[in-house]
């Protein structure tokens, strides 16, 4: 059972559900985001909160991001777990351009990951800032 207080209790039900070792991975995941958003400038206070049932990350006070999920990925990919952005954003394809292979992609949505790889952190982080600060880039694509 997911122990912070700090998680909306129908987020926490969501790690629940998933199994070891993919929950810590994306638990993981979670804390790079939430330091990432902390130490962003502009971002404001992020909402935790769920879309397809899958944890999800907002920057609902300043609107400055798109939206972050994060989930398992799905029962026919080769990953474990994965950080899905919106698809009509243009994040995976900034993200690719600038860290071309550093990455493994599913398409135009997300970055997957096994379990037991070592994550790029402080490339994965920039790509999380790239997102908590999507709509403030001058070249944001919308």
């Amino acid at each position: 059972m997911v122990e912070s207080a700090s998680i909306p209790t129908e987020v926490a039900a969501a790690f629940d559900d998933w199994e070891e070792p993919t929950r810590d991975a994306l638990l993981e995941l979670r804390e790079l985001i939430l330091d990432t958003a902390a130490e962003t400038h502009g971002t404001g206070a992020i909402t935790e909160t769920l879309k397809w049932g899958q944890p999800a990350y907002l920057t609902s006070e300043t609107h400055s991001g798109t939206t972050v999920r994060m989930a398992p990925a799905g029962a026919k990919s080769k990953h474990d777990y994965a950080m899905y952005f919106i698809c009509s954003t243009s994040m995976i394809s900034d993200i690719r351009a600038q860290f071309g292979d550093t990455f493994t992609y599913d398409g135009k949505r997300a970055l997957v990951f096994n379990v037991g790889d070592e994550i790029p952190t402080n490339e994965l982080r920039e790509c999380v800032r790239m997102a908590l600060t999507y709509h403030q880039s001058e070249n944001a694509h919308r």
